[in-house]
């Protein structure tokens, strides 16, 4: 059966992550994303180590990953017969995505208004660091910057430390998930109205929405949340806790929990305790909780507790490394390690779909393309479509003469 999105055309023009994970998305589940680049080297993205395949051709394994499902084509915009090409593809796709600095592609007469009026359709996706609008349209934007200015990292580490930016590239990722989420909604819209639309979104934003506990902190107290390291801002014990041998994490916040909790661990006198009662009271709390609680947790390794708790159905986990973490029995079972043969690269792994649908099923398909790869099966589909088209459009009728008109012809 044929994935979600199959038939659903994407032209990518974007680089290095959060355009290309938007795109990879729809990918996932059946769009055919064409991805264009520049010649030479092409995307940014391609020269990220580390690198797979023959000495001399190594090819990035980060592009590979968030590139896969899509075709490859080179095209200089830069030309004529290259921005001709492009045109011609955005004429043709359901979806455009880019991360250009806004007004680049209008420049080059590639821009939204110029497409929809040839593809009154098409689903524009802008994915910037600021946004299309407002006074840092024109600003550059990474991730480093956009977890700086969003406040991510003034929240994130030890309460005495540094800020600490995460070590996870989650502006851009999220804001490709919301690039997704947006066309998606636009493609429904599509469907009640005939038209596309603009898609606007940005790593700053992405960034800010992800803070729905430090934006309501803020919200209802007008102060600057305060960095609280491992603890959670609104429950305990709800943090990771050493054991003899590693690190696990624990959820007993609920009351439910905090009592099974205190069972589990043989600590049932804490349960009358006025400072422990209530889950206001644990996090007002915290440091001496977590603190009582660490001397017990120390004594006995990580499978014991985790054993012992999940037996009492109290959420926990080990911390993992990422080898037990690609080996553990759920993540192939889920089939979020996926093999993948690519053409310079060998033989290699990439990551599952995390989305499953149950009558569409979204799949990896083909492994990323090398550099335009693809570019003259395009080039070939544009002219078989051109022709098709030609062939489509009715000729030009010649206009009959009446037949007073014929009769004096005949007479002449």
């Amino acid at each position: 059966m044929p994935s979600a999105l199959a038939g659903l055309k994407v032209l990518d023009f974007s680089q290095n992550l959060a355009g290309p994970y938007c795109a990879m998305i729809l990918a996932d589940q059946g769009a055919d994303v064409i991805k264009v680049e520049p010649p030479g080297e092409g995307d940014a993205a391609r020269d990220m180590p580390p690198f797979l395949g023959p000495e001399g051709r190594g090819e990035s394994s980060p592009f590979m990953l968030w590139n896969r499902n899509k075709r490859g084509v080179v095209l200089d915009l830069k030309t004529a017969d290259g921005l001709a090409a492009a045109r011609a593809l955005g004429e043709r796709s359901d979806v455009l995505i880019e991360n250009f600095r806004p007004g680049v592609l209008e420049r080059l007469g590639l821009g939204y208004k110029f497409l929809s009026k040839r593809n009154k359709g098409l689903i524009w996706c802008s994915i910037s660091g600021f946004g299309q609008t407002g006074p840092y349209r024109e600003r550059g934007g990474y991730d480093l910057m956009t977890q700086a200015m969003s406040g991510l990292m003034a929240v994130c580490g030890e309460v005495d430390g540094p800020p600490l930016r995460l070590p996870i590239a989650i502006s851009d990722v999220a804001a490709g998930m919301f690039g997704a989420i947006g066309i998606l909604s636009a493609l429904q819209a599509r469907t009640r109205t005939g038209r596309g639309q603009q898609v606007d979104t940005s790593l700053f934003e992405a960034a800010v929405s992800l803070q729905v506990y430090e934006a309501a902190y803020f919200f209802a107290t007008g102060l600057r949340p305060p960095r609280l390291g491992q603890k959670h801002r609104g429950s305990a014990p709800y943090q990771v806790f050493q054991t003899s041998n590693g690190w696990m994490t624990i959820g007993g916040s609920a009351q439910v929990m905090w009592t099974r909790l205190c069972r589990v661990l043989g600590m049932e006198h804490l349960l009358e305790d006025e400072r422990f009662r209530a889950n206001a009271g644990r996090v007002l709390h915290n440091d001496l909780l977590v603190d009582i609680l660490s001397e017990k947790i120390k004594t006995q390794s990580t499978q014991h507790w985790a054993d012992a708790m999940t037996a009492a159905g109290i959420p926990v986990g080990p911390v993992m490394t990422h080898p037990e973490v690609f080996a553990d029995p759920q993540i192939l079972h889920r089939h979020m390690v996926v093999p993948v043969n690519h053409p310079t690269a060998g033989a290699t792994r990439t990551l599952g779909v995390p989305v499953k649908l149950s009558r569409t099923p979204g799949r990896v398909r083909r492994p990323a393309p090398t550099l335009g790869q693809h570019t003259q099966e395009v080039l070939r589909e544009l002219r078989r479509a051109a022709a098709t088209s030609k062939r489509k459009t009715p000729a030009r009728k010649t206009k009959r003469a009446t037949k007073p008109a014929r009769r004096a012809r005949a007479k002449r």
